[in-house]
């Protein structure tokens, strides 16, 4: 081959490969450009093309993950974000590391889920879904608790197009659908490339349990965009919805060009008829309001919200309607129910509980219906609750509406095994929300006598029928705290092991309310050291562990407590009847030596006298010895201002081995 034509082909393979990057530059740019203006179909299939060709980067995994996300095609973002995540690991953003592990659910690999959310926490610690993962490290146990109160179906006014969104009104149901949009409308959402959505309705027979003839709701109220997610006052006069930012003919755009969702209003006229819906004031070009729900009492407005001033993607929002229509100033329902993720589909039901759905508390992928109360009374009623199984799944689950009467209702998703995108489940309430009132219990092992920390032990935490809950081996600090679900107002026994010691039990009775029990100062559950030997000299009192055998001043009766500790003096000597002991005991320093003397030798002879006839223990076994104020444990001598309880301990017995 001569060297102009190996110069030509070389040139010729340069301006090729530089044509080729050229134009994958130039789809980049076009994909970028629709995926920022929220054209995700498009931009996936602009992104595809690129990637085809086997160009990489963090930003087109990430895009084309995100444009998958976004339309809630989560086993394909999941291939997406797994790519940006093996390739690019130094250029991983904490959000990406939520998105992974949400996706991660939605194909039930929960552990590989809560590795990447662990990753998230560490990186975001000031994030609400980081706090709620952290602080619920069982949540698929709480989830699964919840699980099983409701039977659902497939309703049949379901069709191959999306169906969801479902309300109330009078004796019939409105939802949103996008079914015969496009016979008279060829136009399709550029987010998804589906049709706009229309209102429909229906009934439904609970006789025949079907549902007649479905048929658009009103021509006024329907437009060629999206109309979606109504609801009526009480009397039905009154009803809220979402559109797309249309209203008399004008199209509207924020300041990059995308229209946005606002809620609009129409009331019934007169003749029976539906007004012309008027946008609500807190309606925005900028931002979008949407998925309208009302208070029991039609005073307070719900909606959902990216406004600025929100917690994260989108917020629960409510505002106040007052008596001539007009409406007070939105406010924040804040971060008992806001997270950085989404909130959305509020409903409010005749108990005042406020259903809704989320992805940013914790939940089984995708969108999650939860419960909380709107007016909690306790720190139980402020949780958002996951209402559980079969309600919520892998998929989105959403638009969760409920009569508490009749305990029926309904709730969309897009979930497989459905007919459409999006369908429509009827849903029977078996069960009420079962209280998650949840105690913590912990404490530290120590040694009775001496308070030292004790290491390695066992402690066995039984219920009331004598199940195992859970077993704990402390480490070196002595700790324990249980992990497993410990219910509030139950009965559990607790069980402490230590090799050389003596076995610590003790009954509890759990609190009404979620709270950590600490156990660290009671002296049931402080450790003794066994007596497996004891020599002439040792006192037996120290040797059990016994509390101290106290006497009230100037007396030498058996106190109540002192019966206690005594019965474990008469158990000893009667398991070893080769025991013998002398009944030591002593007073304080107030009275004279001579009087102090006598006192303590009656009280000596008072429990020599106790163990023998209350414990049946041989008289020649006992002996007695008044040891008055001559060994004092403290620096209370005669003269010396002492309290009460500093002298009480001067006024003792001691059990000494004489054989």
């Amino acid at each position: 081959m001569g060297k102009s034509l190996l110069k030509f082909l070389l040139v010729f393979l340069v301006l090729l490969m530089g044509d080729s990057l050229f134009s994958q530059e130039k789809k980049l740019q076009k994909a970028k450009s629709q995926y920022d203006n929220y054209q995700y179909v498009d931009a996936q299939e602009t992104y595809l093309k690129v990637a085809e060709k086997g160009y990489k980067s963090a930003e087109l995994f990430s895009n084309l993950g995100d444009s998958y996300y976004f339309n809630s095609q989560f086993e394909e973002a999941l291939k997406w974000y797994e790519e940006l995540i093996n390739s690019y690991p130094d250029k991983i953003k904490p959000e990406y590391y939520f998105r992974y592990a949400q996706t991660l659910k939605t194909v039930n690999r929960f552990e590989d889920s809560d590795t990447y959310m662990r990753k998230f926490t560490e990186l975001s610690k000031d994030d609400k879904r980081a706090q709620l993962f952290d602080s619920i490290p069982n949540y698929l146990e709480r989830i699964e608790y919840q699980s099983g109160r409701y039977e659902i179906e497939n309703a049949s006014i379901n069709t191959m197009f999306a169906d969801f969104g479902v309300t109330f009104y009078e004796n019939n149901i409105v939802f949103s659908s996008s079914r015969d949009t496009l016979i008279f409308n060829n136009n399709l959402h550029q987010w998804n490339n589906e049709a706009f959505l229309d209102l429909f309705i229906t009934a439904y027979d609970s006789v025949t349990k079907s549902f007649a003839k479905t048929k658009k709701f009103d021509r006024k109220l329907n437009s060629r965009f999206h109309e979606s997610t109504a609801v009526f006052s009480k009397d039905g006069n009154t009803m809220y919805f979402t559109r797309n930012n249309f209203e008399q003919g004008n199209f509207g755009k924020d300041q990059k060009g995308t229209n946005r969702l606002k809620v609009f209003r129409s009331n019934k006229n007169d003749q029976g008829s539906w007004d012309t819906p008027q946008s609500v004031p807190f309606n925005s070009d900028e931002y979008s309001v949407a998925h309208p729900a009302l208070s029991t009492d039609g005073k307070t407005l719900y909606f959902s919200s990216d406004m600025p001033g929100g917690k994260g993607a989108s917020d629960l929002y409510q505002v106040a309607i007052k008596g001539d229509g007009s409406f007070g100033i939105p406010l924040n329902l804040g971060d008992r129910i806001n997270t950085e993720g989404k909130e959305t589909f509020p409903f409010v039901s005749e108990n005042n509980d406020l259903y809704f759905s989320s992805d940013g508390h914790i939940g089984l992928g995708g969108l999650d219906v939860f419960v909380t109360k709107l007016e909690p009374t306790n720190k139980e009623e402020e949780l958002a609750i996951n209402i559980g199984k079969p309600i919520n799944g892998p998929k989105d689950d959403f638009a969760f509406i409920i009569n508490d009467t009749s305990k029926r209702g309904y709730f969309s998703s897009n979930r497989d095994g459905g007919k459409g995108k999006d369908d429509i489940y009827s849903l029977v309430q078996l069960e009420d929300i079962k209280t998650f009132c949840e105690i913590t219990i912990t404490g530290v092992v120590k040694d009775n006598e001496t308070e030292e920390i004790i290491s390695g032990a066992k402690v066995t935490i039984f219920d009331e029928e004598n199940n195992v809950i859970e077993v704990i081996e402390v480490g070196e600090d002595g700790v324990y705290e249980t992990k497993n679900r410990i219910e509030c107002s139950s009965r559990y026994f607790i069980r402490i092991e230590k090799l050389d010691y003596s076995t610590a039990e003790m009954f509890i009775t759990t609190p009404d309310e979620t709270q950590t029990v600490d156990l660290s100062n009671y002296r049931e559950l402080k450790l003794v050291r066994e007596v497996k030997m004891v020599t002439v000299g040792d006192d037996l009192g120290k040797a059990l562990s016994l509390k101290p055998i106290y006497f009230d001043f100037d007396g030498y009766s058996i106190r109540e407590d002192a019966k206690i500790e005594l019965a474990k003096v008469i158990e000893v000597l009667n398991e070893h009847p080769n025991i013998k002991i002398e009944i030591r005991s002593h007073t304080d320093s107030r009275a004279s030596a001579e009087y102090n003397k006598k006192l303590s030798s009656r009280r000596a002879a008072k429990t020599l006298n106790y163990i023998a006839v209350v414990g049946g223990i041989d008289r020649n076994r006992l002996s007695s010895k008044g040891m008055g104020e001559e060994e004092l444990v403290n620096n209370c001598v005669y003269g010396v201002e002492c309290t009460e309880e500093q002298h009480q301990l001067n006024r003792r017995s001691e059990f000494i081995i004489v054989k």
